[in-house]
């Protein structure tokens, strides 16, 4: 073993390779260019061997057993102890010297074998199963089925299209009992509801009597499942996946910064799912977190620039913002929905106007998996950028006794309803109010001026997880016509109310600029570096703050405020 990078050295189809020490052989022998075929594994859930499709060739050295010395053959060569049968890749960890056979003729003939039991009972669905095109059974079906069936009996008829919950639903006669979603809400969810009844081929998937699958992680089920036995209602007969733009963002439901993809198809986005990222979500994401996409079409967007009920051009709107709030006694509302690059953004007006800035906190429970106390992606963000410099209560109490005494009369509000976080319209009566919103609410309905702000699957930017997990999202779709990105929109107004021209700008720019800002945290980054797994900063003075969170999948906050940023073991 190499000491160095824990690294052992076997032999995979008459190659000697290094991989990982202990690793699980599918995950070790990948990296390789080898694919070793399953079903029931996963590499987040533990091992049970039920599929039989990762049957592989394995043997180790030799050695004497009264010296301890290898066995060496005729050509003076380490003689191999092969395993009489073939087995199981999942079931198998490396060990060094191992001789592993992922290619020959014996491995073929039973993953042959194995395909055409798991092919006697199922359907031919896939011209109508939304899995198809991301299947694996049709996948290993061409590289290892027989092209053709040799059952000529009836196949068994099971339940099609059962409620399983309220956002999923289970065809089981495409079921081949990998026990992935079963196993997934016993370890992972904690919510024991699914098992198998009957037995052999009649063995059929259910949840127990008086249950159901309505945890708040069910949809993560659809994800692993590798057929189409579990469906999202959501998804359900909407979209072929072939036709389908993947783009990678994040999970603006909490601070744990879920790491997702977009599916979407000519500006229309179908699903979220969870991306992997062991070091933040694992495979798994909330489910009412996919929900966030509703937003874009919800009946409440705004969707156009309006000073008082008048819509208007972007210029007018700009040119109205820029006279309410270049000459008041003015005050910043800012938000931890808004990206890095807006925060800063936001700073810098605050900066030049000289104004105060309030950032509400968003409280909840914390369900000790993927969903935080802090119901903001981006808190830690606007700390980062110097937005604010005190962690925020979940009020603008402060922010109210000053309206209250007349010292402020001008806001401008970024997605944030005054009313919903400690302000009265008593307080707000006369003031006048510059917002910057996705959806309607009263804030937007008492503002003088309105501008449209786009959802997280409409722009790109940047968030910082509850880690200070510095993370990039990308934009999926166009927004609404005639919207502008956010950012674009802060900097031009900031450009207004110093009366200069507006320049064209790029996020790195705005990066560089970040990173020159005496002690900050976000130097020697530009947008396009930042990696899609994040990047871990230094909290720094951070580190010691009252944070909400206390113990999430990755995120203990004993451990971060002793130095260590994450935690490997999973909350319970």
């Amino acid at each position: 073993m190499s000491e160095e990078n824990n690294t052992v050295t076997i032999n995979l189809d008459g190659d000697d390779v290094q991989v990982t020490a202990g690793a699980n052989l599918i995950e070790a022998v990948a990296p390789h260019g080898k694919e070793i075929p399953h079903y029931c594994y996963h590499p987040k859930l533990s091992v049970v061997g039920n599929c039989r499709m990762c049957l592989v060739e394995m043997g180790m050295p030799m050695k004497d057993r009264a010296t301890g010395e290898p066995i060496l053959d005729e050509n003076g060569e380490v003689k191999i102890g092969w395993m009489p049968k073939p087995v199981i890749g999942c079931g198998t960890n490396v060990a060094p010297g191992m001789h592993v056979r992922t290619d020959s003729e014996l491995v073929h003939d039973c993953r042959n074998g194995v395909m055409e039991f798991l092919l006697v009972n199922h359907p031919l669905d896939c011209p109508i199963c939304d899995q198809a095109g991301e299947c694996g059974l049709q996948e290993f079906a061409l590289d290892y089925g027989r092209g053709y069936s040799r059952f000529v009996e009836e196949k068994n008829v099971k339940p099609k299209q059962v409620e399983l919950g309220p956002r999923v639903v289970l065809d089981d006669e495409r079921c081949i009992l990998c026990s992935r979603c079963i196993r997934f809400c016993q370890e992972v969810a904690d919510d024991d509801v699914l098992g198998f009844v009957d037995r052999g081929s009649h063995s059929t998937l259910t949840c127990y009597p008086g249950k159901s699958l309505e945890n708040n992680y069910s949809l993560n089920t659809v994800d692993i499942c590798p057929v189409g036995a579990l469906t999202s209602k959501d998804f359900r007969f909407r979209m072929r996946a072939w036709f389908l733009k993947e783009t990678p963002t994040i999970c603006s439901e909490s601070s744990v910064g879920c790491n997702a993809t977009v599916s979407s198809r000519e500006g229309v986005v179908h699903r979220i799912t969870p991306r992997r990222n062991d070091a933040v979500n694992d495979t798994w994401m909330t489910d009412s977190g996919r929900s966030l996409y509703k937003e874009i079409d919800h009946k409440d967007r705004i969707r156009s620039f309006r000073v008082g009920s008048k819509e208007v051009s972007v210029s007018e709107a700009l040119e109205a913002a820029t006279n309410l709030l270049g000459s008041s006694k003015v005050a910043l509302v800012g938000s931890g929905s808004c990206s890095v690059e807006e925060q800063f953004s936001l700073k810098k007006i605050s900066d030049y106007l000289d104004a105060p800035t309030y950032l509400a906190g968003h409280f909840g429970e914390e369900d000790g998996l993927l969903l935080s106390a802090d119901r903001t992606p981006n808190l830690r963000g606007a700390l980062a950028t110097g937005l604010i410099s005190k962690y925020p209560s979940d009020n603008l109490k402060s922010l109210g006794r000053r309206l209250a005494k007349g010292e402020i009369n001008t806001l401008l509000c970024v997605r944030e309803d005054l009313l919903d976080v400690g302000l009265t319209p008593t307080q707000l009566k006369g003031v006048r109010i510059v917002y910057l919103g996705t959806l309607e609410n009263q804030t937007s309905r008492m503002a003088k001026v309105v501008l449209p702000a786009l959802t997280t699957f409409e722009r790109s930017g940047s968030f910082i997880n509850l880690q200070f997990r510095l993370q990039k999202f990308l934009q999926a779709i166009p927004g609404p016509a005639g919207t502008l990105p956010d950012v674009f929109l802060l900097n031009q107004l900031l450009a207004e109310l110093r009366k200069e021209p507006a320049t064209p700008f790029s996020m790195d720019e705005i990066w560089t600029e970040m990173g020159k800002r005496r002690g900050s945290i976000l130097k020697g980054f530009t947008f396009g570096e930042i990696p899609l797994d994040g990047v871990l900063l230094d909290p720094g003075k951070f580190r010691a703050f009252p944070y909400v969170e206390r113990k999430n999948l990755h995120f203990n906050l004993s451990d971060f405020r002793k130095g260590s940023n994450t935690s490997s073991q999973q909350a319970t």
